[in-house]
């Protein structure tokens, strides 16, 4: 049984989409602890624990976050990107990539933005845009 990330990577549930490669999909997370909180995900892979994946995949996943975190950067105003790996809400190795002003913000026990859809979607075409002129 295919994960829910699984199901957002091939359209079979909308996402807010910030980038894309044939094997690797970022969206923004809908529980954001701050505007352009990003989920960057292989598509194919279903394991939840980042350290099982094959080499390839891990290391195409780490270059593939590095290039979604350089355009968040670009497109959120932030003093940067931070990264954070826990893979315990889902079941499907993801990276966390959060637009940071402090340490602080990287916190994931505090109260989650409340965002409607104009702003995922102004975020997300951000990003992507960014995405694309790498």
């Amino acid at each position: 049984m295919a994960t829910i990330f699984t199901k957002i990577a091939h359209g079979e549930i909308p996402s807010w989409k910030v980038a894309e490669s044939e094997d690797f999909y970022a969206f923004l997370d809908i529980n954001p602890m701050a505007k352009g909180h990003t989920l960057v995900i292989p598509k194919n892979v279903e394991d939840d624990y980042i350290f099982n994946l094959d080499e390839k995949t891990y290391a195409g996943l780490w270059a593939f976050a590095a290039k979604v975190a350089k355009a968040i950067g670009a497109a959120v105003p932030c003093k940067r990107v931070g990264v954070a790996v826990l893979g315990m809400e889902v079941p499907h190795t993801h990276i966390h990539l959060v637009p940071l002003q402090s340490e602080s913000d990287m916190d994931f026990r505090k109260e989650k933005l409340s965002l409607q859809p104009e702003e995922f979607r102004q975020i997300a075409e951000s990003i992507l845009k960014e995405y694309e002129k790498q």
